[in-house]
């Protein structure tokens, strides 16, 4: 994410799982296309907090839980997030899981949602004082950055904040990445060259708690739905891998409460059906 969405509805997520079988260490029976005794994911390996070579990221976390309820070794193949990403690694067949994709995205069969998170606004303390809304008349005059070409974009249009817009690259370009388009935004509120940063949540807590500065976020909750800013976030397979859906669905149900668990560690803001926040971490300020 963190250019995640919009730029995240055509890219990542999932977790590859290889079976949870009645005997231990034998993995369940799988299409020929999916790797039986091994869970092989598809990740960015510098894309803080969501997955890193180091396997800080939430999203190694899951991948790891997946693992061990399969009871198979879990294996990586890395490459940068961007365009053509799932082509050239699930389409290549050089792993079977991506984690953290947004529900109903094409190019990939998706299993049920593990969880459901929204855009948030992220500012220093004080800053927001009840803003709530992207139309909200506290944002105006302020310095707001955002991911060129995610959905926030259409409603900073559609309330005429667009000009007081700073734009950043969804994609952070080299093979020496110090830093993420998102980590790059709350390094700048930090530092007060903005006002405002309009994140994807599942990015913003975690950063926001590692930024060492007085911050708060706010979920936005009240905006329209066209573009929606909430997703539902699952793991993604191949289409046509149903067998291997089925078993990825079972792990998620059997695993679900240490699924949450890993989210609600790396304060990544937790929405139910009704829009409603369901867990939070300490940076996240209250719905009003």
């Amino acid at each position: 994410m963190a250019a995640r969405l919009r730029g995240a509805l055509c890219c990542w997520l999932a977790v590859g799982l290889a079976g949870v079988a009645g005997a231990p260490g034998r993995a369940q029976e799988l299409p020929d296309l999916v790797t039986p005794d091994v869970l092989r994911v598809c990740a960015d390996p510098a894309d803080p907090p969501f997955s890193s070579r180091s396997g800080e990221g939430f999203e190694n976390k899951i991948a790891a839980v997946i693992a061990a309820a399969l009871q198979v070794p879990l294996r990586y193949y890395w490459m940068q997030k961007g365009p053509g990403f799932i082509q050239n690694t699930l389409g290549m067949k050089l792993c079977d899981v991506i984690i953290g994709h947004p529900a109903g995205a094409e190019l990939v069969l998706h299993t049920n949602p593990y969880y459901r998170s929204t855009y948030v606004l992220l500012a220093r303390r004080g800053t927001l004082s009840g803003v709530t809304r992207l139309s909200d008349p506290g944002l105006r005059n302020k310095r707001i950055g955002m991911i060129a070409g995610t959905p926030p974009g259409d409603h900073l249009a559609d309330t005429g904040l667009i000009e007081q817009v700073r734009p950043y690259s969804p994609y952070m370009l080299g093979s020496d990445r110090t830093a993420t388009p998102a980590s790059a935004m709350v390094a700048d509120v930090v530092s007060g060259a903005l006002d405002v940063a309009v994140l994807w949540g599942p990015a913003a807590g975690a950063l926001a708690r590692q930024a060492g500065a007085a911050l708060e976020i706010v979920p936005l909750l009240h905006e329209g739905d066209r573009p929606p800013l909430s997703f539902r976030i699952a793991l993604a397979v191949r289409p046509g891998d149903h067998a291997w859906k089925r078993s990825l669905d079972r792990v998620l149900r059997q695993r679900r409460a240490e699924i949450q668990q890993t989210l609600q560690d790396y304060d990544v803001p937790l929405l139910d059906d009704e829009n409603r926040l369901v867990g939070t971490g300490a940076v996240i300020a209250p719905a009003r």
